[in-house]
């Protein structure tokens, strides 16, 4: 079994590979652009068309790795970068089309999930009679899920017109997502870790209740987790027995008090520009979906794409990620430049 240093140098290993993988082509595309520029004067019109060819596309290379590549490896790299995510959706206005949306949201995010080759299992959800459901825990499992995954954090509105209007009338309804950090669990669930102290947290257990407010179970399988110091209250019915309803409580605590741990840092690095605070402002609209326009607008970065059909197919939520990790990178080097001056 690998030791922890093992796993540690790995990972350093692994984080500086793009770096000499950058510095390893840059320094093979300078040394071919030094071997063209002879050929330039060659006597042979063809030799010269192809030296000038070859040129210009190594000069395109070399010109991509200053302005783009090599100012992208300068960022330090996140603290967060292997960590899983935790995905909270709650439906906002709307009713009952809020809470299509949100299932229709839960399955982009599955999709999306499954072509980075993570893995997904829904811990908790609560299904309404229309389809739909009303909220949603999500875990999705692997390296840079949560990095990836964060800039999802926000209120998601829709604008369609819902298959019940017969008047054709166009609806707008929202969704809440929470995309949290996903701790590992320690091999004792009952024990202090560097989040929380037992002490602070209360634990009750009861019946699950079903539909209606019903008892559903006779015996007392169902745990509610409050977190003293902050107030946080985690309720979770969905497992078989109370062990595993624990076991899933302290998950999502353990995630949520990371999340207040995170953005607590990151404040604390920021004082006049706090971007990333600002993203996952849980009250703050950040993409809107409209069907009549078949676009997504993504009001932080002003960024649409006039193919709703994909992104909600899946294939569409990578174009905003990467504009969003782009937009954050470029407010780092700015922070960093300003910091020299």
């Amino acid at each position: 079994m690998s030791s922890p240093e093992d796993i540690t140098r790995a990972r350093q290993i692994k984080d500086l590979q793009p770096l000499h993988d950058a510095w390893v082509q840059w320094t093979h595309t300078r040394e071919s652009l030094q071997e063209t520029l002879p050929l330039l004067a060659d006597t042979d019109p063809a030799m010269r068309a192809l030296a000038s060819e070859e040129y210009n596309s190594l000069t395109s290379t070399l010109t991509s790795h200053v302005q783009e590549i090599f100012p992208q490896l300068l960022v330090p790299p996140s603290t967060t970068q292997h960590l899983s995510a935790m995905m909270e959706l709650k439906s906002g206005v709307g009713g009952s089309e809020a809470s299509l949306f949100l299932a229709d949201l839960l399955r982009v995010y599955t999709r999306y999930a499954n072509v980075n080759r993570w893995k997904t299992q829904i811990v908790a959800s609560n299904q309404t009679d229309g389809g739909g459901l009303k909220d949603a825990i999500v875990e999705v499992k692997g390296d840079g899920a949560y990095d990836a995954l964060r800039w999802e954090s926000g209120v998601h509105r829709v604008q369609r017109v819902p298959a019940t209007e017969a008047s054709g009338r166009t609806h707008t309804s929202t969704v809440a997502v929470i995309v949290l950090p996903l701790a590992e669990e320690p091999e004792k669930m009952n024990c202090d870790d560097d989040l929380f102290s037992m002490e602070d947290v209360k634990i009750e257990v009861m019946r699950a209740r079903g539909a209606g407010g019903q008892h559903v179970n006779k015996t007392e399988s169902a745990v509610r987790l409050t977190h003293i110091p902050t107030g946080i209250t985690v309720s979770m019915q969905d497992e078989r027995s109370q062990h595993q309803n624990k076991r899933r409580a302290f998950q999502v605590l353990r995630s949520r008090l990371m999340d207040i741990k995170i953005t607590k840092d990151i404040e604390n690095r920021r004082t006049t520009r706090r971007n990333l605070v600002r993203t996952a402002d849980r009250s703050e609209k950040i993409r809107t979906y409209n069907y009549a326009q078949d676009r997504v607008t993504d009001h932080r970065i002003g960024l649409s794409l006039m193919n709703l059909a994909s992104f909600m197919e899946g294939d569409g939520v990578q174009d905003f990620l990467d504009a969003l990790k782009r937009n954050h990178d470029e407010d780092v080097m700015e922070e960093m430049i300003a910091d020299i001056d």
